[in-house]
This record gives structure tokens, sequence and C-alpha cells, in this order.
């Protein structure tokens, strides 16, 4: 049995239940979203060959500090770092470390800021150089995917038509939806009610009503949907080695469809798109 709470009267925990917040909360969001987003656009420049993913940690956790804001992931349940940077066949949770980034790499790197007690969860892909083009085409089939499970987010559909559209698409561009990972409820809480699941049927799951906010983050492969976790109890990897993508926005449901939180002010969402430097 799915409930909803006021998230003005819910406690500060994840308790199971669905909650639903007002206007003065999407604004918090929206805030905490935009900060995310600028960071994300300001690493566009700094993700080239040679540079390490410990550095792109460091400018995540920098660009924070100078926005009085805090990266979610630091210390959280044991990750000691200010981001998560997940490289070619790293699904995602992808350690940053001193290995540089090489031409032909793609990587995505997932950011929430806490700013102000909100969350703002955003990821996306970067090429590093020149990609490969089945590694540039897996980049927009899995944008082109959150785009289509964001137009299906608005009131009276469910959980389960955000997994279908975003399924039905992916597959028939002969790629596979990773199974293990999900989107989820975020706000003053980093992760809450409801999972999002990237696949599913139209009209299963939890109803979507005004006020709720969650995630959307499908994960892509080239190869098939399996994963594995690492011994380091984060990295996971595509089993067979294939190539794998993400993007993610927060989002809030409204009377007539969504807000997305974490949208790129400058129009740099998806590195297809972006222009050539």
């Amino acid at each position: 049995m799915v409930t909803y709470i006021d998230a003005a009267t819910a406690p500060l925990k994840n308790t199971g239940q669905i909650r639903l917040y007002g206007p003065e909360d999407f604004e918090g969001m929206q805030r905490a979203g935009q900060l995310t987003a600028r960071c994300l656009d300001a690493l566009v420049d700094f993700v080239v060959p040679g540079v390490t993913t410990n550095q792109i940690d460091a400018f995540v956790f920098d660009f924070g500090a100078q926005h009085n804001a805090i990266p979610a992931t630091l210390n959280y349940r044991g990750y000691t770092k200010s981001c998560c940077t997940s490289i070619n066949h790293v699904v995602c949770h992808g350690i940053p470390n001193d290995k540089p980034l090489k031409e032909g790499d793609i990587v995505n790197i997932d950011v929430t800021y806490i700013l102000d007690g909100w969350h703002g969860d955003s990821s996306r892909m970067y090429a590093v150089g020149k990609p490969k083009r089945a590694a540039e085409r897996l980049m927009d089939v899995t944008y082109q995917s959150l785009l289509r499970g964001i137009e299906a987010a608005r009131p009276g559909n469910t959980t389960g038509d955000i997994g279908a559209a975003i399924q039905t698409y992916v597959e028939a561009e002969r790629c596979s939806v990773v199974r293990d990972f999900c989107g989820h409820g975020v706000g003053r809480l980093f992760h809450d009610m409801p999972n999002i699941l990237h696949y599913g049927r139209p009209g299963e799951g939890v109803e979507l009503k005004p006020g709720m906010i969650f995630t959307i983050e499908p994960m892509v492969n080239l190869g098939r949907p399996h994963v594995k976790v690492l011994s380091d109890g984060w990295t996971a990897v595509t089993r067979d080695r294939s190539l794998t993508a993400q993007y993610e926005h927060s989002i809030g449901i409204t009377a007539d469809g969504c807000q997305i939180f974490t949208l790129s002010p400058a129009g740099l969402d998806n590195p297809v798109d972006r222009p050539a430097s």
C-alpha cells in the first residue's frame, strides 16, 4: 500500500512514504539543482585527455565550497569522494583516482550538492577528446531515453510509464537498460521513496502526484544489461565489458507536468549537442 505524506510534517528519514512538497520546497530544489548544473557546465572544458578523476573530484569539492554547498557523497556510507566518475564500461559509482583520462574515453560525472538542506542530484556524460562513433551514439541514445522518461513524468501517470518510455526507446535502438540501479526520491534526503525503475509496463507502479520530487537516471549499455559490483563495494561495471552511459536529472511533479531542477543553464546537458571546441 503506497501512502503519501505532506513533506512539511514528515520526519527527516526514509519512512517508506512518498513526500509531497510545496512551492517553497521546489524553489529550494531549483537553487540546489542549478548549482549542480553550473558545476557540471564548468567541467565541460576541464574534462580533457590527461586530467585525472581525482582532479575532477577536487574541482567538484572546491566549486561547492565557493558556493556554500557540500557534496552529498563525501563520507556517505564510507564513500570518501565528492563525486562519482564512471569511465567507459563502469556503469555507476566509479571512485575518482590518479589514473589520467585518455583520448576517446567517455565518462559519467555524478554530482550532488547539499545547499541549504536541499539535494541537487544530477549526472552527465563527457567525451574525452573525440569519442568513437559507437560511444557517441550510445550517449545520445541514453540522453534521449532520459528525455522520454521525463516526458512521461506527469500527474496521473505512473512510475511504470516512465520506465516503459525509457525501455521501449532504448531497446528499439538495440541497446539495453540496466536493471540493478534506479532513480529515487530526493529533496531534504539524498535517497528517499519512490524508486524509479528505468524499465517497466505502462500503468504499473506508483501513481505520480503533484509535489513528488525524484531523480530519473537511466543507465544504458551497448551490450547486455548485466552488471557486477567490484570488490571495493562501490564500482559497478558491465559484465560483458561493453560501453555504458548514464544521464540524470532531478525533477518535481507539477500540476500539469514536471519541473526539471538540474537543467544546464548553458544548454550543455548532452555532449553530442555541444559545439566542438
